[in-house]
């Protein structure tokens, strides 16, 4: 479907409510509100982007790229020393990627946080990895038991209704595993296996009678439904080019799913290129009535208004956004009583891994390509402590033959040689772990009371480390790990555990959390403000704790739980 009729630069109407941030979490609250009925306005700072038509990466060969897929180097240093560093950013997709030079933030002295951004419709959407987990029962609970962080003010069967409709939309490609520490989705088939992996399974499971291998569960549609191609998405190709963007709609994104689904509606408009400085608030009738925004061409003031906003520009563009809307009530930023909005950021854990080579299988390769490897759900501190550490983690990767980059250093050259590249090397295979982070009040944001970007709004310092706990956690997973793999028949294995700082799994979340306490968290149970009833936030900022899972398919869950909620609220006038 065509945006450009639905885009605005400045309106006079008052909506039933703003949505700001276009991304996983702001297209499922568009769309969740327009089919309610609700006349919705979406703010995004960005640009705006149409599916497919402004894939300008999509489908080119090396050769038909400026720079054969690589960023000069200069330009890296000079406007993208932090996008750089994610593992999708090259030249045909550094469109979808902020220009660091443009969009500064600070960290804190001897602190190091890699903040990446996408500012265009659909937002980071476009270039998630699509990873899609339930959390579990234990995952809402674990606040309470062992004291870190505040309680869930909801549990798993609060939000299982949820989950189920929002992957019955986006499609979840998957294996059914019957987990409790894991719950199963609505699935589409699952992905297959190479038969190194197969026999790494078999292997790791005689072996180990608390862990399991699976395939990752991955919003692609691996074989879609008459309900996906009437939405005129079809099935992935496993072209591994999807963070440039996929016109099939194969993958979930904001552009491909939810978005036409609102503007299917005719009660959404979309405001591109508005930087939101602050929310509006109204003292005397405790309400937000919209936002002000800043022109990010013209650098004009305009203002929108509504009768609620939900804020989900990500987890820091949010909380820059409430620490910078200030009022004689909330001097330190919007629904701030509790002190607790800016505090207890979070990411995952990626520093530790194993990797090691798996002799035999020469006659078996891996079928072309696929979007997502094999995984093997958390195992540790389930039923009991088992570790010196809180909480837990999973592990995933894949096993896949060496092709001709392995010669890059040889020393070798000729015919032989030559000859040799042209044939699949030796089977290698890897397991990367991803942990939970605790939320600790010391991890936070601040607003720079003296720097202010281009559009006037002050610029953010993160002030981010691990603790004790994740940097023993990263010991167990990489020592686990390697162990798994000698399991699995691997040899010359080598243990990594690297020094990247917080930031780079991209998971950031937990700066306005839920909670049962307005002295202690930001939201309710309804990811709705304890301090203001119509301001609702549900991205990342709302998450309460991290768990050990990708968070993604959880945000997506609570916003369209929070929007229902609101849109009743709002048609029963009690907001």
């Amino acid at each position: 479907m065509q945006i450009d009729p639905f885009l605005i630069s400045g309106s006079r109407e008052e909506f039933d409510a703003i949505v700001v941030g276009s991304g996983i979490s702001g297209g499922w609250a568009a769309k969740s509100l327009t089919e309610q009925g609700l006349k919705v306005l979406l703010v995004e700072r960005g640009r705006p982007v149409q599916h497919g038509r402004d894939y300008v990466g999509e489908g080119k060969a090396p050769w038909e790229l400026t720079h054969r897929g690589d960023v000069p180097f200069q330009q890296v240093e000079e406007e993208y020393p932090v996008q750089s560093k994610c593992y999708a950013f090259n030249d045909a997709t550094r469109h979808f990627f902020v220009n660091d030079k443009a969009h500064p933030y600070q960290v804190a002295e001897g602190k190091r946080f890699d903040w990446i951004r996408g500012y265009h419709l659909g937002g980071r959407s476009l270039l998630w990895h699509r990873q899609s987990y339930r959390w579990g029962p234990l995952d809402f609970e674990a606040n309470a038991q062992d004291g870190h962080g505040v309680d869930w003010p909801i549990r798993y069967g609060d939000v299982a209704p949820w989950y189920s409709e929002v992957e019955k939309f986006i499609g979840v490609s998957g294996q059914a595993e019957q987990l409790d520490i894991l719950p199963d989705s609505e699935f589409l088939p699952p992905f297959e296996m190479t038969a190194v992996e197969k026999d790494a399974k078999k292997r790791l499971e005689a072996h180990y009678k608390d862990r399991i291998m699976t395939m990752g569960r991955a919003a692609h549609l691996s074989e879609p439904t008459q309900f996906f191609l009437d939405q005129q998405r079809y099935k992935c190709m496993a072209r591994n080019e999807c963070q440039r963007g996929c016109s099939f709609g194969a993958y979930f994104s904001t552009l491909s799913s939810t978005l036409p689904a609102a503007l299917k509606t005719n009660r959404l408009k979309i405001a591109c290129n508005s930087v939101v400085h602050h929310v509006l608030y109204d003292a005397k009738k405790n309400r937000v009535t919209g936002v002000q925004v800043v022109d990010a061409e013209t650098l004009e003031a305009r203002e929108y208004r509504a009768r609620m906003v939900f804020l989900c520009a990500s987890t820091l563009g949010t909380t820059q956004i409430m620490l910078n809307s200030t009022s004689e009530a909330f001097p330190n930023g919007l629904a701030n009583s509790s002190g607790a909005l800016g505090h207890y950021l979070m990411d995952h854990i990626y520093n530790a891994r194993a990797y090691g080579k798996i002799d035999g299988f020469e006659e078996d390769y891996h079928r072309g390509r696929r979007p997502t490897g094999i995984m093997i759900p958390r195992y540790v501190n389930v039923n009991k402590k088992t570790e010196a550490f809180d909480r837990g983690f999973f592990l995933f990767g894949g096993a896949q033959r060496a092709n001709w980059q392995r010669g890059v250093d040889s020393q070798d050259f000729g015919a032989d040689f030559k000859k040799q590249m042209q044939q699949p090397g030796h089977w290698e295979v890897a397991l990367i772990g991803s942990g939970e982070m605790l939320p600790r009040y010391e991890n936070h944001v601040r607003l720079d009371p003296k720097r202010k970007d281009k559009w006037g709004v002050p610029e953010l310092v993160i002030d981010c480390e691990f603790g004790e706990n994740d940097l023993q956690m990263m010991e167990t997973i990489a020592d686990h790990a390697a162990e798994m793999l000698e399991v699995m028949g691997a040899r010359d294995i080598d243990r990594v555990i690297d020094n990247r700082p917080p930031g780079l799994a991209i998971h950031e979340m937990g700066t306005a959390r839920m909670g049962r306490d307005p002295n202690t968290s930001v939201l309710n149970a309804h990811n709705q403000a304890h301090d203001i009833p119509n301001l609702f936030v549900t991205d990342g900022a709302c998450m309460s704790s991290s768990a050990w899972q990708n968070p993604s398919l959880t945000y997506m869950a609570l916003t369209a739980r929070a929007a229902h909620y609101a849109a009743a609220a709002l048609k029963n006038k009690e907001i």
